[in-house]
């Protein structure tokens, strides 16, 4: 009897487990990407009519149900994925109200992108926090960027918005919303082997299941919290977060490429023993997506400084570079950029650069 008992409660215990996983949450958001379209009778010409018209959102204010491409007039709406968007008019809001677990990390992965050339901001909030993402620079040649955005859970209900905070501009200009997905992001544990927590970028957002263009991981000032974890975004553009189904990484399923020069730059700190020698090594190389040219990799440690070059000719090559570093306190800050700006050569527009990936720190033995 006492053997059956023990069968049952091991059963129980792995289906218990297994079910712990299934319910993370990860996945487009209900109509995340907006293919489910409002009745005939709740949209006039492209207009929601009121706040419950698109089917599992909330809106206020202008807001449009559009479709990408060629617009009449000359205009064109990039989408980064499927069909259907949202045009946000000024002040105009659409919202969502999500289930979480109280105290997770959550990114969201979003299509956002400008209509017009003159400024825009994508402004997206979880309260209580906010961000406002400047759309002004075009990452991509076809306009389509992907972000993400994150945010710890005060709660077991959110409510995720994105809103148009500009009321200046041109009423037929505004920022497209497409494609909102949503990950619970896993909590992150150190080994003795690496002092680097999530050094293979592993750990990170969403990616949209159609997105060839990577993922833009706001900086600080827009994101408080990143939404890749451990990773600090310190500069005042973006990073891109690669994936192996469409770039080539040096290891795993993501690297992350600098895209903007000594504007973008990322950073972690680690806990260290002061007076200790260490070693910091990782991986430099191209994405294999026509960067090509004389690259060079900065990384920082403490009051060390390692330049680490590498020419590209886009064929996705990589090499493992390392320095040694002394500790002067008990938090040593890593930091990494590039020191200079490239563009696609197929397009000479889309902001590319080197790669870094297998991010690693361990102690010296003295």
């Amino acid at each position: 009897m006492s053997k059956i008992v023990s069968i049952v409660l091991a059963f129980t215990l792995v289906f218990t487990c297994a079910l712990a996983v299934a319910t993370r949450l990860e996945g487009l958001l209900p109509n995340g990407n907006f293919e489910l379209p409002p009745k005939a009778t709740d949209v006039k010409k492209t207009v929601l009519l009121h706040k419950n018209a698109l089917p599992k959102w909330e809106t206020s204010g202008l807001v449009e149900y559009i479709h990408g491409g060629p617009q009449p007039g000359g205009m064109y709406f990039p989408v980064a994925q499927g069909v259907h968007a949202i045009k946000l008019g000024n002040g105009a809001t659409i919202s969502q109200t999500i289930a979480v677990k109280a105290g997770a990390l959550y990114a969201v992965t979003f299509g956002a992108s400008r209509t017009c050339a003159q400024q825009q901001v994508l402004r997206v909030s979880v309260p209580p926090h906010s961000g406002d993402l400047p759309l002004q620079t075009l990452y991509c040649s076809d306009g389509a960027d992907v972000y993400a955005y994150g945010f710890t859970a005060n709660s077991t209900s959110v409510k995720l918005t994105f809103q148009n905070p500009r009321v200046k501009e041109d009423p037929s200009c505004g920022p497209i919303v497409d494609a909102v997905a949503i990950k619970e992001l896993l909590p992150l544990r150190l080994t003795r082997f690496n002092l680097v927590k999530n050094g293979g970028f592993e750990e990170g957002p969403l990616g949209l299941s159609n997105s060839t263009n990577g993922i833009l991981l706001p900086p600080r000032q827009q994101d408080i919290t990143s939404p890749l974890p451990a990773w600090i975004i310190e500069s005042i553009k973006a990073v891109k977060l690669i994936d192996s189904k469409y770039f080539n990484v040096p290891n795993g399923a993501a690297a992350i490429e600098l895209i903007a020069g000594r504007e973008s730059a990322i950073a972690q700190i680690i806990r260290t023993i002061p007076n200790k020698l260490y070693s910091l090594t990782f991986a430099v190389g191209d994405a294999k997506n026509a960067c090509h040219g004389d690259m060079m990799v900065e990384a920082f440690a403490g009051k060390d400084t390692l330049k680490a070059p590498f020419k590209s000719e886009g064929k996705g090559k990589w090499k493992m570079v390392s320095m040694k570093f002394k500790a002067i306190s008990t938090r040593t800050r890593l930091s990494f950029y590039s020191s200079y700006y490239h563009t696609r050569i197929d397009d000479t527009v889309s902001l590319c650069g080197p790669v870094i990936d297998q991010v690693k720190v361990v102690s010296l033995r003295t």
